[in-house]
């Protein structure tokens, strides 16, 4: 039985899949092969780069494109060798060595590389094991090289050096066409040569590039091809909602959408039995379990927030805060999927946005006191949202100077412990869907709580920030027109707006208060902390 896929390239017998060639540009990637390029192809972590080359190998192999011999090397082995250029040339020969022997059946090109001694003139010896090999057969050698990126230094640019010397020796005496394939585009690069002390950027080192591609996220279609792989195979069915959900928490991030459909549908190992459809629900239990669970494609991601790069990007985004970021910060950021941009910047999708407020209150999060669920709960099951906002309150005089002065990410602090305290309450039965937009000054939650009978309680807690130069009434009014807005949207009638004010000169006593205000018919409660 085939299964989601949420390691490694695909395998066709055992995972289901969206084909790896149709998610690549193939009629594209074809033209540059034919007309002798060198190009990249880049994308997030775990986004199915592998699999495309794997598959792009096995079609030029393969005959029905015929007249190449096609190789895949990765070089991430020679991570390890960092600057020592000999010692990461050595692992490069390795995996070329595996390549040459086993895919295209060729003895005299592996025994070349396997017995090459690389720390003589260790910063030549890849163009002349390339130049062997592409001497070695009438057909023209098409090279792919993954990950690229997991180089440094003086190894990344030896590297890039000796393929920009190599390409005017193609397609007899050097590979026909190469694909470097990596999370960031090689323009991106800023490479810290030790030898030379000082930056080199990758364009500059790799200036023989024709063209970058980037691997795309699913499709709503291709998302909806994938769940129906396993429900023609098992008899399982999703309801539309369901696939809708899945489509709406991942925005399309292949890793995601697999690893969704695999905790859905395998949580226990083996698979669901058929029964009553898949729900809405059981997407949004799945997405905690994963979110909880801290999977390494999420782990990963959470790692990042610690770079000021990265930083310099997401802290105004959580915050609703104005860009303070360079072109180079948001390029990096975007590469590695954290974000996307439209109409503004954006978290690339809802399961990201969730993942990262967790990540940066873990701590708080874990000092706020477990909580009984008599205090905030109507008796009738609804969520009472006037007693957890005045709860905050009081929380909030007590504890926000202590935590937002050793937060990361002091500009969002406010907004942050309102979430964790939120979801340190609210999550353990309902669950809460975030927006974040860059320059709009504030942060959207919707609050929702499940009640007897299907039904659920859906509340909106707006948040805004009374800042330098602005009034508290100015704010005020701006918040409640945002806050009715997103009531529109959510479709609710329960509104509520929390206004941080945390200029120096105001005490608690001027900013803690509740007022109930009107705004075309809605009733929304404003808070002050």
């Amino acid at each position: 039985m085939r299964k989601f896929n949420t390691a490694g390239p695909i395998r066709p017998a055992l995972h289901y899949n969206v084909p790896p060639l149709e998610r690549l540009h193939l009629p594209e990637v074809l033209e540059l092969i034919r007309d002798e390029r060198y190009f990249v192809l880049h994308a997030p972590r775990q986004t199915g780069k592998t699999s495309a080359l794997l598959a792009l190998r096995g079609l030029l192999n393969g005959g029905s494109v015929g007249g190449y011999r096609c190789a895949y090397i990765n070089v991430e082995p020679a991570q390890t060798a960092r600057e020592d250029v000999g010692r990461a040339m050595g692992a490069i020969a390795s995996q070329i060595a595996r390549e040459a022997r086993y895919t295209l059946n060729d003895s005299a090109t592996a025994e070349a590389a396997e017995t090459l001694d690389t720390n003589r003139r260790p910063d030549d010896v890849l163009g002349n094991l390339l130049e062997r090999w592409a001497r070695a057969a009438r057909e023209p050698l098409v090279l792919l090289i993954d990950e690229i990126d997991a180089l440094v230094g003086d190894t990344l640019v030896s590297v890039l050096r000796q393929l920009r010397a190599g390409h005017v020796r193609r397609p007899h005496g050097f590979p026909q066409s190469l694909v470097l394939c990596g999370v960031r585009d090689v323009r991106d690069y800023r490479i810290r040569a030790d030898s030379t002390k000082q930056v080199i950027a990758g364009g500059s080192a790799f200036n023989i590039k024709a063209k970058s591609l980037r691997m795309g996220d699913f499709g709503r279609d291709e998302v909806r091809e994938l769940l129906g792989q396993h429900t023609a195979e098992t008899g399982q069915e999703f309801e539309p909602g369901a696939v809708q959900a899945v489509w709406e928490q991942t925005r399309g991030q292949p890793w995601l959408v697999n690893a969704l459909a695999l905790e859905m549908c395998f949580s226990a190992g083996a698979p669901r039995k058929p029964g009553n459809p898949l729900s809405e629900s059981d997407v949004f239990e799945a997405r905690e379990a994963l979110v909880r669970r801290r999977d390494t494609h999420l782990d990963q991601l959470a790692d990042k927030l610690r770079e000021p790069r990265v930083r310099r990007v997401i802290e105004p985004l959580l915050a609703g805060g104005d860009a303070g970021y360079t072109d180079r910060d948001f390029e990096y950021v975007r590469d590695l999927g954290l974000v996307a941009s439209g109409r503004t910047l954006r978290v690339a999708n809802p399961i990201y946005g969730e993942v990262l407020p967790r990540e940066l209150t873990w701590v708080l999060q874990h000092e706020i006191a477990p909580q009984e669920t008599a205090w905030y709960v109507h008796p009738h099951g609804g969520l009472d949202m006037d007693g957890l906002l005045a709860a905050f309150q009081d929380f909030f005089r007590q504890n926000s100077e202590h935590w937002i002065r050793r937060a990361q990410y002091t500009e969002a602090g406010p907004q942050l412990v309102l979430q964790a305290f939120l979801h340190r309450v609210v999550n353990a039965t309902g669950r809460i869907e975030r927006e974040y937009a860059l320059g709009s000054r504030r942060v959207d939650l919707l609050v929702v709580w499940p009640r007897s009978g299907g039904r659920e309680d859906r509340i909106v807690v707006e948040c805004k920030l009374v800042r330098k130069g602005r009034s508290l009434s100015r704010t005020i009014e701006e918040g409640l027109e945002q806050t009715k807005r997103y009531m529109d949207i959510s479709g609710t009638e329960a509104g509520h707006l929390v206004v941080f004010d945390m200029r120096p000169d105001r005490s608690w006593a001027e900013r803690i208060f509740r007022k109930d205000r009107d705004r075309q018919g809605a009733r929304i409660t404003v808070w002050g902390a």
